[in-house]
């Protein structure tokens, strides 16, 4: 059997197909404002059109391809300076020190291990969005979780797993809920109550499957190194700060609207500090840092190429055509199928659109007064683009954190589909029941 296409091969062919699609979907666009409040373009209902537009070149193809990682520039930075960052935290011995005295800790207790590394994955999604930062953290959860006996598989499922459990049934991610909650001109934060119900279930669930399967799927224990070792002085004030910028980070996003600038900044601060108290001379912590960019350049390319694709198929004038196509035979059907076909078109639109704060902002003009035509609220509407959109971070090949993290623990795209079929389509379930509930209480 010939191996299976690596990620970097996978983005380009994506990229490729997508730029194919722009000659067979129909052109269209629908009308966009600014509004004056906000500064965000909206899309205006009802006005999709086909349209006559040049169709893009083979040469179109491949600038979109430079276009896409700097339209991600932001995202690029983030995950090379926290890989950076990282890094210089592990160089200093304090990471492996704090991870080797909690894998002493949770000896013979690692399904406890499990619920808990899972419980701050999941706030972490659900608060901050937590996701390509997890990039740079691979490696040493990888040693992690081979200290406890785990494998690649299930160390990916606890972590980034898990927050996109969080992001997508949390009731407060800002790049999720809270945008398409503020384009559908619901209060923020409002209806968290059902959320925070449906987040625990779904939760309860998800780690009940991860222990089942870690349970059947055990490898051998590979010793952390420092296990035994004391945490020093030093290590401790590292480890406490790490912690500190975790909350700084999260007060910025949920309360200053901080975005990707603000964490590089933090956690490059972070990086510096720790190198220094970890007694790394200037040179070796300019050196550590370097490093860490080279062992995360592949991820950030990851990253950016992902983005080309839903540019060559916005500048390809097809994207509103995609949206047109999927969401416009709602309005034919009674509520609760039309609300769950609508969370299912999501995950289908995540597809071309990885960024699920864009999928927001170009779908929730369009759907929420078409829930208000047909009677559906538009709390469920959010529902539906949250359950949908978000949670299909857990297999899309366009998505740039998942592909790199699969690359960094060297597992091919379809070992992971197969893997991930079971639980996704589990949540799934969980989502679409929680919608219809939502439907008949009235949420």
């Amino acid at each position: 059997m010939k191996k299976f296409p690596n990620a970097f091969v996978i983005i380009i062919g994506a990229i490729f197909f997508s730029w194919i699609l722009t000659f067979i979907i129909p052109q269209g666009e629908y009308q966009r404002t600014t509004n004056l409040e906000t500064g965000l373009t909206e899309v205006v209902n009802d006005s999709y059109q086909q349209i006559d537009a040049e169709y893009l070149s083979a040469f179109d193809m491949l600038l979109a391809i430079p276009q896409g990682l700097i339209n991600r520039a932001d995202v690029v930075v983030l995950i090379l300076l926290l890989g950076g960052c990282f890094y210089i935290i592990e160089k200093t011995g304090a990471l492996s020190q704090g991870l080797g005295k909690l894998a002493g800790i949770l000896k013979g207790k690692e399904s406890l291990a499990l619920i808990i590394i899972c419980a701050f994955f999941t706030i972490g999604g659900a608060t901050i969005g937590l996701q390509e930062e997890i990039i740079a953290m691979m490696p040493v959860l990888l040693v992690f979780g081979k200290s406890l006996g785990y494998n690649p598989f299930t160390i990916i499922y606890m972590s980034y797993g898990s927050a996109a459990l969080g992001s997508s049934f949390g009731p407060s991610n800002p790049f999720a809920v809270l945008i398409a909650q503020k384009e559908a001109g619901l209060p923020l934060l409002s209806g968290s109550e059902y959320r925070l119900i449906i987040i625990v279930i779904a939760f309860i669930l998800w780690v009940l499957y991860l222990i089942h399967y870690s349970n059947k799927n055990r490898v051998e224990k590979i010793e952390m190194k420092s296990a035994e070792q004391a945490i020093s002085i030093r290590s401790k004030i590292i480890l406490i700060l790490l912690c500190l910028t975790f909350v700084i980070v999260t007060y910025g996003l949920v309360n200053l609207e901080w975005g990707f600038n603000e964490i590089s900044a933090s956690f490059f601060a972070l990086g510096i500090i720790s190198g220094l108290i970890g007694k790394l001379s200037i040179n070796e912590t300019g050196e550590t840092y370097v490093s860490g960019f080279k062992e995360m350049i592949f991820a950030a390319i990851i990253i950016g190429l992902a983005n080309s694709i839903s540019l060559l198929l916005s500048d390809g004038r097809v994207i509103d055509s995609i949206v047109y196509g999927l969401f416009g035979p709602l309005q034919y059907l009674p509520n609760s199928l039309s609300a769950v076909i609508m969370m299912v078109s999501h995950a289908i639109l995540h597809i071309p659109i990885p960024s699920y704060s864009g999928q927001a902002i170009l779908t929730m003009p369009i759907l929420v007064p078409l829930s208000d035509l047909i009677g559906l609220s538009r709390q469920t509407c959010v529902l539906a683009y949250q359950y949908g959109a978000v949670f299909a971070d857990m297999y899309i090949p366009t998505n740039g954190a998942l592909m790199a993290i699969l690359a960094i623990s060297g597992i091919s795209y379809d070992k992971w589909l197969k893997f991930a079929l079971k639980p996704t389509l589990m949540i799934f379930l969980v989502a679409g029941f929680a919608i219809l509930v939502a439907i008949v209480i009235g949420y």
